[in-house]
Formats: structure tokens, C-alpha cells, sequence
């Protein structure tokens, strides 16, 4: 297992990448790095996460650093400067339900092409979208979200890159570290192998390709 900086990773990703982004609200996302993108300048990235926390808490820095051309997300609500940049048309925002959402990220690890929801049928959500009926029952195809880059937050990782995660801060973190082509730890700490028990692992160390140390 590689360890390295925020620095490092944040020069391998280019500007115009997309990246899956752990956290709710600011809990349990990569400080570090995002601290790291927004110093290094990066611009017209594709976030994909739960939400855009607030201004200055986690994926909100790169909000308010203009960083990001395109969201999909769940939930803007607490961050005024996402709706801003939406309806002045400098941010697309493609809001998804919570549950379809973790389910598109879910399929591409996975290997889906996607899930079927009944969530949407007969709304505007239905629009562009492919609709199956499944013993009678109306669905829509929700395509798979893969990243180039998933961006999690660990509370442990041994030194091959098993993780471990924190109590809520776990969110989002082991879903998104299927989906992204090259996965990015960041850890609070990191501890000899051996050291996590083999039950305790949440993110196996096949998953991970760079460990970041918070320390």
C-alpha cells in the first residue's frame, strides 16, 4: 500500500475529474485533501456526494472556491452558496433522492448498470429517464454513478489499507469506495498490521489504492 500526502493526491487529480466524495454534512469527509484541491486551484470538477454541507465545512470549501461545475447530491438546503451558483447557471445541480442515490453508487461497484425505483413514476423525475414494468408494476431505470476518483475518510487504517470507520462518519465512506476508479484514504491513523481485527475491517485493503495520514 502507497502512503502518501494530501498534496500528492490532490496534483494527481486533474481539473474536469469527478470525484466521489464521503461525508454528511461535513462528517466523515477528507479534509485534508479537499483543503488541498481548493489551495491547488482545481476547477470544473464533477462532485458526486450526499450533500454540499456549509460554507467552509468539508465539499463547502469547494463550493465557495468555485471548484465544481456539476453536483449530484441529495441535499443542498444548508448551503447557500450551492443554490446561488445553481440558479446563476455557473453550477449544475442534479438533485437525487438519498436512497436512489446510494443505490446508483452501489450498482457501479457492483458491476449494475443500474437499479430500478419505483421513486419518480408519473413526476418530472420521469423525464429522459427509461421506465420497465416488473410484474405490472412501473419502475425507472436509475443508470449507475461511477467517479474517477473516490475521496473517503477512515478513522483507522492498518498498513495495507484496511479501514475502519467511526461511528456516523462511516455514512457514505464504504459505499463510495467500490465506485471510484482510484480509491484515496484518508486516516486518522495508521496502525501495524495485525492490529485490526479481520472481523473489524469495513473497506478491505483490494479496494484502496493511496493512504493519507491526518497526523
Amino acid at each position: 500500500m502507497q502512503t502518501t500526502t494530501a498534496e500528492e493526491v490532490a496534483a494527481r487529480i486533474p481539473d474536469g475529474a469527478s470525484l466521489m466524495i464521503g461525508g454528511f454534512m461535513g462528517v466523515g469527509s477528507p479534509e485534508r485533501v479537499i483543503d488541498e484541491l481548493v489551495r491547488q486551484g482545481r476547477r470544473d470538477l464533477t462532485v458526486i456526494a450526499n450533500d454540499s454541507a456549509v460554507p467552509g465545512v468539508g465539499i463547502g470549501k469547494l463550493v465557495s472556491a468555485r471548484a465544481l461545475s456539476r453536483l449530484i447530491a441529495s441535499h443542498i438546503g444548508l448551503n447557500p452558496e450551492t443554490q446561488q451558483q445553481m440558479i446563476a447557471g455557473t453550477m449544475q445541480v442534479d438533485l437525487v433522492p438519498q436512497g436512489t442515490l446510494i443505490e446508483r453508487i452501489r450498482s457501479a461497484g457492483c458491476g449494475l448498470g443500474g437499479v430500478l425505483t419505483p421513486t419518480g413514476v408519473g413526476t418530472v423525475v420521469e423525464e429522459g429517464k427509461r421506465r420497465i414494468e416488473v410484474d405490472g408494476k412501473p419502475y425507472l431505470l436509475e443508470t449507475a454513478l461511477h467517479a474517477d476518483f473516490a475521496l473517503v475518510q477512515a478513522f483507522m487504517a492498518d498498513y495495507l489499507g484496511n479501514l475502519v470507520y467511526a461511528l456516523t462518519a462511516r455514512n457514505f465512506n464504504p459505499v463510495i469506495a467500490l465506485a471510484g476508479r482510484t480509491v484515496v484514504a484518508e486516516v486518522e491513523q495508521i496502525v501495524p498490521i495485525g492490529m485490526i481485527p479481520p472481523d473489524h475491517v469495513v473497506t478491505p485493503a483490494v479496494l484502496v489504492d493511496l493512504l493519507v495520514a491526518r497526523g
